[in-house]
Order: C-alpha cells, then sequence, then structure tokens
C-alpha cells in the first residue's frame, strides 16, 4: 500500500539543504503536496492547521529529537497512527529509541528515492494493518517465558535485518 501522492507531505528539518533534498525525492516519486517545517515548533502549528497523511523528521531538530517529537505527537489521538518515519545518523541506539517512541520507520541518510518509497510502503502497510494483527505479530515476535531475549544487532548487516521496518541503508 502507498500513500496517495496528492495527499499532504510534512517534511521537519533544520537544514534547507536537507529539505531540499527529501522534497526533491518525493517529487521524483511523484508527490506534489509538500510543505515543510525548520523546527517542531513550526511543524505542531502546520499539524494543527492541516491534515497530513504522512510525515518526515530529521532526528536533529529544535527544541526537541525528532524521535521526542515522535513521542509527543504519538501520545494526541488524532495523531497516534499518522505515519512517521525519521531520518538520522546509522546509530543501533536511535533504532531502537525511535522504534519504542513509535515511529513507523527509521531511515539512515543519507538515502535515495527507491529506499524512501519502500519505507513510505512499509509505513502505510503498518498503519493499515488492523489492530489485532499488530498486536499477534508484536506478541509472536517477543520472547516467551524462559527464552532468552533477542540480543542486539551487531554489525550493520545484522542491523539491516533487525526489522523490516528499521532497516538502514548506509
Amino acid at each position: 500500500m502507498t500513500l496517495d501522492q496528492s495527499t499532504p507531505v510534512l517534511i521537519v528539518d533544520g537544514h534547507d539543504a536537507e529539505i531540499r533534498i527529501v522534497r526533491a525525492l518525493l517529487q521524483q516519486l511523484g508527490y506534489t503536496d509538500i510543505d515543510e517545517a525548520a523546527n517542531v515548533t513550526e511543524a505542531q502549528t502546520k499539524m494543527r492547521a492541516k491534515r497530513y497523511a504522512l510525515v518526515i523528521c530529521d532526528w536533529h531538530v529544535e527544541p526537541m529529537t525528532g524521535c521526542e517529537f515522535a513521542r509527543e505527537i504519538r501520545s494526541e489521538g488524532r495523531f497516534s497512527r499518522l505515519p512517521f518515519i525519521l531520518t538520522g545518523k546509522p546509530k543501533s541506539e536511535n533504532v531502537v529509541a525511535a522504534k519504542k517512541a513509535g515511529v513507523s520507520s527509521y531511515i539512515v541518510k543519507p538515502f535515495n528515492a527507491e529506499l524512501l518509497k519502500a519505507k513510505i510502503e512499509a509505513a502505510f502497510a503498518t498503519r493499515a494493518a488492523p489492530l489485532p494483527d499488530r498486536q499477534q505479530a508484536a506478541a509472536a515476535s517477543r520472547p516467551q517465558h524462559g527464552e532468552p531475549a533477542a540480543a542486539k544487532p551487531a554489525s550493520a548487516d545484522d542491523q539491516q535485518k533487525f526489522d523490516g521496518l528499521f532497516t538502514t541503508s548506509i
């Protein structure tokens, strides 16, 4: 499942060059309604004024991290299922924190249009799954009583296998 390319997308990044890159990739994929915000405060204002179908946010935005921003908007009922893609550095701890914050996907910079398209599709596939199916899938991936917990990925290759929605591309 993919996003209707005419629905609004919000890019949140404190660097104009990064916004231009993500905008160009989205346009390359056919998206036409693309807004931008230089910080979380501006993003929140825009999100209250307009209904976005997708948010793509950098890890480093002000006055908080993109991860904290994701956690904050997830706590608001109307944004709880909004597809939210976080971009940043290839750090395992960032990927884990992003997942815990409820982001739909994490993309390591730099990335290309093909990877962005895959992440958008994955974000919408997860959002579209009925809640009981998502809960069953999550429960199946957790260790059962007496089973060892899965170890953190040790390498970049292992990180790519960590979670289909959180694969990284370097």
